[in-house]
């Protein structure tokens, strides 16, 4: 069966088995290897990935269930440098083994996409599906509530670029 779906921003097609996982498809036939294979099925987050924007275990996602959708992985993240989670994940030295890593990231953007100042309880709550080995948690949270307050900055500053200052306003 062929596949097609956007994944971080280019369109792919992959021929194949319709359910073969997001995750195998993702590592073996597109040679993208951030997200980890954990445990296979779908309890631990290491697969994380985004499809249209939701985090969705990639190891229990068969690839037809992409098809034509959107699927960012943590390689197409940050496809101008690096996104504000990855920013904060670097800047409050979150990570530790770093294996669990790229699912955290993909499910904690996603967590700010949809809600832009999470509480603790949010953060727990979108995150409970990601588990770290190293109980990073607390780094993981504080890394969150930075990214946060990162993405809050970055849209102050494009708000302030297009409004005109207030004298080139007046006629």
């Amino acid at each position: 069966m062929t596949t097609e779906f956007s994944l971080n921003g280019e369109r792919v097609t992959v021929e194949g088995d319709a359910q073969k996982p997001l995750l195998w498809v993702l590592r073996e036939d597109l040679a993208l290897t951030g997200a980890k294979f954990g445990c296979g099925k779908g309890l631990c987050g290491a697969c994380t990935v985004q499809v249209d924007g939701v985090a969705v275990r990639s190891c229990s996602f068969p690839v037809a269930l992409a098809a034509g959708r959107s699927v960012t992985t943590i390689e197409g993240l940050g496809r101008d440098g690096l996104h504000a989670v990855q920013q904060a994940w670097v800047e409050m030295n979150t990570p530790q083994c770093g294996y669990c890593q790229p699912g955290q990231i993909m499910s904690a953007a996603a967590l700010l996409a949809a809600n832009a100042t999470p509480s603790d309880a949010d953060i727990d709550a979108a995150m409970a599906g990601n588990l770290c080995r190293c109980g990073t948690y607390p780094r993981i949270r504080k890394a969150i509530h930075r990214a946060a307050a990162l993405l809050a900055a970055e849209q102050e500053e494009s708000a302030q670029e297009i409004v005109p200052p207030a004298e080139e306003l007046e006629p």
